[in-house]
C-alpha cells in the first residue's frame, strides 16, 4: 500500500533535493552565471494554458516542470484561470474573450492547452479568432464529453475511467449498511454535468436513496448536513474555483460539518481529500502530467496534432485520508489494492529526513577525509621514509666516492660539501667551504676564471665545467676538474648547482712528461741518424775509401811477393769493414735474436761491445726455455743492449756483468757494473730517456723493472719478465715508440 504527504510530489522532491543543492552550491552557481549564454542562443517556445480549476491540486506546476524538463528550447508559459461557474453570465464568456484578445493579440503562441472540458469547449470556440491556426493540446477531459466530437488540430487525453462509479462502489465497501447517499454540489453548469452523471450511477442502484444537496447556500447546507439520516454517505460533487474567495470558504466549511456527521467521499479526491473527506478514485495526476507533457512536446517539435492519437485513461487511483480513515474507524486492509493514504504521521526518519540526510553525508564526508588524510599521511610517511633512504645513500655514497662533491644554491652559496671535499682542504674540519669561503683554497690567478664561469652558469642555469687549482691541506695546490649540474626544486624552479671535481694534477704531469718524452724521442732518434751516418762518413766511408786506394796500388808494377802484401793488406780492411757493419748491424738488429734465441745474442753483443771498446764484460747466461715469445726475448735484448750501451758511455769503468737465467715462469736479467753511479732521486736522472724506455719496454709485456744506483757505487739494473704471458708486441716489433726507443738504443 502507497503512502505519501498531502504536499504535492514536485515541492516534496525539491525538499528532499535541498540538502543536496546546498551541497552543490558552487556548481548551481557556475550553471546561473553561464545558464543566460545557453539561454540566449536556445530557441523560445511560447505555451498558454486555460485552467479550469484555479485550487486544490498542484497540475499545472506539474505540468510546466515536466515540459520544461528534457527540453531544448526556452519556454514562456502564461496561465489564465477561467471561472466555469460564471459561464452562467451571459456576459462572462464575451468578457473573457475580449480579455484574451486584449492580452494575445500579436503574440506568436506555439500551443494551447486546456485543462477541462469548459476550457476545451472555449478554446475551439474562439481559436479562428484569438489564436488562429495555434494547435490545441487538451487534457482532464471526461470521455463522454468527447463522443462525436474531433476537431482539427486538437489532440490531448481524456478520462476513459468511470471515477464516479468507482466511488460510489468504495464507498459501499467500506459502509455496506448504507442506504441513502447524499449528493453535495454547486449548481454551475459544470457541476450540474457531473451530478447528471452521478444520478444516473445511483440510478443503476435502486436499493439506494438519493438525497440532492444542490446549490444551496452554506448556512442552509450545514443545516441540511446535520439533518442527514444515519446510514447515510455523503458524495461530494462540488469544485471550488479561487482560492479565498466565498465560495470556496463555504464548501470547505460544508465539507469540515459534513466529516463530523457522516461519512464523505469525494468525486475529485485531489479538491476534498485533506479537507474532511474520506477519499475517493481519481486518477495519478503526476503520471497524467508527464504524459500530458509528452504529448505537448511532440506539437512543439513539429508534429501534427491530426497525426496523434488521442489518449484513452482507463487507470484509477484510489486516494485516502489516514485521519479520516482513524475517525470512521475503517481499517487499512479493508481498502483497495495500490491505495494511497495521505497524511499519515511521519515517521522520525521522514521527520527529520533532511537533517538525517545531512548528517550522513556529513559523515561520510568526514569518514572520507579522516580516510583521506590517513592515506595521505600514510603516503607522506612512506614518502619521508623513502626521501630518508634516498639523502641516506646519497650521503654514503658523496661520502665514499673519490670526487670531491659540492652543491650550492641558487645563489652560488655554497650549502653542502662531502667528507672527501673536507679532508681535501682541511685535515681537522675545523675550517670548511661553505658560504663564500671556499674561495679562499682557490688560487689566486685561478679565482676569476672560476667565478666568471660560476656567473655565467647562473644566470643561463646550464651545465659547465672548470679546471683550477684548489689548496690541499698541506698547502700545495693541486689541479682540479669540475663538473657542475643544474639542480630543480620540486615546483620545477632552479635550485642552484651540484658539482663534482677530480684531482688531475698527476694526468697534467704524465701529459707534460709525455710532450717531454716525445719531444726527447725525436732528438734521441735524430742524434742516432746522426751517429750512423758519423759512422759510416768517418769510418766505413773513409776505410772504403783508403780500400780503393789499396786496390789501386795493389794493380801497380811489382814483384809478386809486393802484389801478395799489398792484396793481404786489402784483405785485412775489407775484413774490418765487414766487422764494422756486422757491429752496426747488430746494434740496429740482431739476426742471432731470431735464429739463435736470446741467450745467443746477448753473448754475441757482449763479445762485440767488449771488442769494439775494448772493454771486459762478463756474460754469464744460462739455457732458456725454448718458446719464449719474440716480444720477450726482444724486450730482454733490448734492456741489455740499452743497460750495456749506458754503462759503456757513464759508469767509466771497463768491468761490466751481464747475468741471464730462467727459475720458475720467469726470466731474471741483471746487468751492473761498479762504475761511479748515479742519484736516483735527481728527476734529470730517473726521467732519462734510456732508462724510460727500458721501464715501458718491460712494463709493456708484464715485467717487473728495477735500478739500484748510488753515487760511488756502481749500478744495478734488474729485470724479471713472466714466461707464459701473452704476446703485447708485434714479431715485427712495429709499435711506433717501440721503433723509436729501439732506433734510440
Amino acid at each position: 500500500m502507497k503512502t505519501r504527504s498531502f504536499t504535492s510530489p514536485v515541492w516534496l522532491g525539491i525538499g528532499e533535493l535541498l540538502p543536496w543543492v546546498r551541497q552543490l552550491c558552487p556548481a548551481l552557481l557556475l550553471l546561473i552565471i553561464i545558464r543566460p549564454a545557453f539561454a540566449i542562443a536556445a530557441e523560445e517556445k511560447n505555451v498558454l494554458i486555460l485552467d479550469t480549476y484555479s485550487a486544490g491540486d498542484q497540475s499545472t506546476a506539474l505540468l510546466e516542470s515536466d515540459l520544461r524538463r528534457g527540453s531544448s528550447w526556452h519556454i514562456n508559459f502564461y496561465v489564465e484561470n477561467i471561472e466555469v461557474w460564471r459561464f452562467d453570465d451571459q456576459g462572462y464568456e464575451r468578457a473573457l474573450f475580449e480579455s484574451l484578445e486584449r492580452v494575445y493579440r500579436g503574440r506568436k503562441l506555439d500551443v494551447v492547452m486546456t485543462r477541462a472540458y469548459p476550457a476545451l469547449q472555449f478554446a475551439v470556440k474562439f481559436r479562428d479568432q484569438l489564436f488562429p491556426g495555434v494547435p490545441i493540446v487538451f487534457y482532464q477531459v471526461a470521455a463522454e464529453r468527447m463522443m462525436g466530437r474531433k476537431w482539427p488540430g486538437v489532440t490531448g487525453e481524456m478520462w476513459g475511467a468511470n471515477f464516479l462509479g468507482g466511488t460510489i462502489d468504495l464507498a459501499l465497501r467500506l459502509h455496506p449498511d448504507t442506504d441513502t447517499i447524499a449528493v453535495i454540489a454547486n449548481d454551475s453548469k459544470f457541476d450540474q454535468y457531473w451530478v447528471g452523471r452521478l444520478h444516473a450511477e445511483l440510478g443503476s442502484r435502486p436499493k439506494l436513496s438519493v438525497i440532492d444537496l444542490v446549490g444551496l447556500p452554506p448556512s442552509e447546507l450545514l443545516t441540511k448536513v446535520a439533518a442527514l439520516p444515519p446510514r447515510t454517505v455523503i458524495l461530494f460533487q462540488e469544485t471550488p474555483q479561487r482560492s479565498g474567495d466565498q465560495r470556496a470558504a463555504g464548501y470547505y466549511e460544508a465539507l469540515s460539518l459534513a466529516e463530523h456527521h457522516r461519512p464523505t467521499y469525494c468525486s475529485f479526491a485531489r479538491f476534498c481529500v485533506g479537507h474532511g473527506g474520506i477519499g475517493g478514485i481519481g486518477t495519478d495526476v503526476p503520471k497524467q502530467m508527464l504524459r500530458i507533457a509528452g504529448l505537448a512536446r511532440r506539437v512543439l517539435s513539429g508534429e501534427r496534432p491530426d497525426d496523434i492519437p488521442i489518449v484513452n485513461d482507463t487507470e484509477q487511483l484510489a486516494e485516502f485520508d489516514l485521519n479520516e480513515l482513524r475517525y470512521w474507524k475503517i481499517k487499512e486492509s479493508a481498502l483497495p489494492a495500490g491505495s494511497v493514504i495521505l497524511n499519515r504521521e511521519p515517521t522520525p526518519f521522514q521527520r527529520y529526513r533532511s537533517y538525517i540526510i545531512d548528517a550522513v553525508a556529513i559523515f561520510v564526508l568526514q569518514a572520507f577525509l579522516i580516510v583521506g588524510l590517513l592515506w595521505q599521511r600514510s603516503r607522506k610517511r612512506k614518502a619521508e621514509a623513502v626521501l630518508r633512504e634516498s639523502e641516506k645513500r646519497f650521503r654514503v655514497m658523496a661520502d665514499t666516492t673519490p670526487s670531491l662533491i659540492w652543491m650550492c644554491d641558487e645563489k652560488g652559496q655554497i650549502t653542502y660539501l662531502n667528507d672527501r671535499r673536507l679532508a681535501f682542504t682541511s685535515a681537522d674540519h675545523s675550517e670548511v667551504g661553505y658560504g663564500d669561503a671556499w674561495t679562499a683554497y682557490v688560487y689566486p690567478d685561478d679565482l676569476p676564471h672560476v667565478m666568471d664561469s660560476l656567473s655565467w652558469a647562473l644566470k643561463s642555469q646550464q651545465s659547465f665545467s672548470k679546471e683550477y687549482r684548489l689548496r690541499r691541506h698541506d698547502g700545495e695546490y693541486r689541479w682540479m676538474f669540475d663538473v657542475a649540474s643544474p639542480r630543480v626544486n620540486g615546483d620545477g624552479s632552479f635550485a642552484g648547482f651540484i658539482g663534482s671535481a677530480i684531482d688531475v694534477t698527476d694526468q697534467k704531469l704524465a701529459h707534460e712528461a709525455l710532450e717531454k718524452v716525445g719531444g726527447r724521442l725525436i732528438e734521441a732518434q735524430e742524434e742516432e741518424r746522426r751517429r750512423i751516418a758519423r759512422e759510416l762518413h768517418d769510418d766505413i766511408s773513409q776505410k772504403l775509401i783508403l780500400l780503393s786506394m789499396e786496390i789501386a796500388q795493389a794493380n801497380a808494377n811489382g814483384s809478386a811477393d809486393e802484389i801478395r802484401d799489398r792484396l793481404e793488406v786489402v784483405r785485412q780492411h775489407c775484413s774490418d769493414v765487414a766487422d764494422d757493419v756486422q757491429s752496426l748491424s747488430h746494434q740496429l738488429h740482431s739476426a742471432r735474436l731470431d735464429y739463435l734465441g736470446v741467450s745467443a745474442a746477448i753473448r754475441g753483443y757482449c763479445i762485440e761491445l767488449g771488442k769494439q771498446y775494448s772493454i771486459d764484460i762478463r756474460c754469464m747466461t744460462e739455457e732458456i726455455p725454448a718458446g719464449l715469445p719474440r716480444n720477450v726475448s726482444l724486450c730482454l735484448f733490448r734492456v741489455a743492449q740499452e743497460a750495456l750501451h749506458n754503462a759503456t758511455k757513464y759508469s767509466g769503468t771497463r768491468e761490466l756483468a751481464v747475468n741471464l737465467r730462467a727459475t720458475g715462469n720467469y726470466v731474471l736479467l741483471a746487468i751492473s757494473d761498479t762504475g761511479v753511479g748515479f742519484d736516483l732521486d735527481d728527476p734529470e736522472n730517473k726521467n732519462g730517456l734510456g732508462l724510460v724506455s727500458m721501464r715501458e719496454r718491460v712494463h709493456l709485456i708484464g715485467g717487473h723493472f728495477h735500478i739500484e744506483s748510488a753515487l760511488g757505487k756502481g749500478t744495478q739494473v734488474k729485470v724479471s719478465v713472466p714466461v707464459n704471458i701473452p704476446r703485447c708486441v708485434s714479431d715485427g716489433d712495429s709499435s711506433g715508440q717501440t721503433n723509436a726507443v729501439a732506433g734510440a738504443a
